[in-house]
């Protein structure tokens, strides 16, 4: 089995409107990472052209509603990291780490800020 890709999942960071910088644990879990998805809400490409810096790959995909999640549905595993810098109406900011080994999604791991 390999050891597989690193992957991090943010949404909904803001920057620079609800938060000036992502937090320390972000940056330091974006710089392990092999991929980085980001699923905006992103407000200015710097924060893009940084992430695309300190990561060995960068995706975009689509999210919005701050909130962590985490189900299967008839085989389609839904995944939403939340917001690392703004948690609306959620306990913690959020984010969420896992790797792909074999085809096999492993160790999701949502991190609470």
């Amino acid at each position: 089995m390999s050891q597989g890709l690193r992957l991090v999942m943010l949404a909904d960071t803001h920057v620079p409107a609800r938060a000036r910088q992502l937090p320390t644990e972000v940056w330091d879990e974006v710089e392990r990472a092999d991929v980085v998805l980001h699923a905006g809400d992103w407000v200015t490409p710097l924060l893009l052209d940084e992430l695309e810096a300190r990561s060995a790959r960068l995706v975009g995909v689509w999210g919005h509603s701050h909130i962590p999640w985490d189900t299967e549905h008839e085989g389609l595993r839904l995944l939403n990291p939340g917001s690392p810098t703004d948690r609306r109406r959620e306990p913690y900011r959020t984010f969420l780490t896992c790797t792909v080994a074999d085809g096999v999604l492993r160790d999701v791991t949502l991190h609470r800020l």
